[in-house]
């Protein structure tokens, strides 16, 4: 099996914009809250987070903040991922300690999968 991966420049409509912008404010969101949790969990046990607490952690979440229902779920859950990568380089010593990211940052992403064909090619259109 060979995984690939594809970067797209888009041109968006303005609904296309709106969602992109929710989806890159939630995923920020998220990996800022857990950040905060992750440290404050440090701080007074001095141990951390894994991925699995942090997951299982997301559906009290999304009930308390509906919002984060709105957008792409595999991308919410994605940005947590990131943040235990990000601790688990810091922790061997590879990389400074995980940030808080800015909505001021000018390089604003989140990371999505293929998953029941939400995301398709078509000649050289993605849907």
């Amino acid at each position: 099996m060979i995984h690939k991966a594809y970067k797209f420049r888009i041109f968006p409509n303005k609904t296309q914009e709106i969602q992109i912008a929710k989806t890159i404010g939630c995923s920020r969101f998220v990996f800022n809250h857990f950040l905060e949790t992750w440290n404050t969990t440090y701080r007074e046990t001095g141990k951390g987070m894994s991925y699995h607490a942090c997951s299982k952690q997301l559906p009290a979440l999304k009930q308390e903040r509906p919002w984060l229902k709105d957008v792409d779920s595999i991308a919410v859950q994605t940005s947590v991922r990131h943040l235990a990568d990000s601790f688990q380089r810091f922790f061997k010593k590879q990389t400074e300690a995980p940030r808080f990211k800015s909505k001021k940052n000018p390089v604003q992403s989140y990371t999505t999968k293929h998953t029941n064909g939400n995301i398709a090619v078509v000649g050289n259109r993605i849907k």
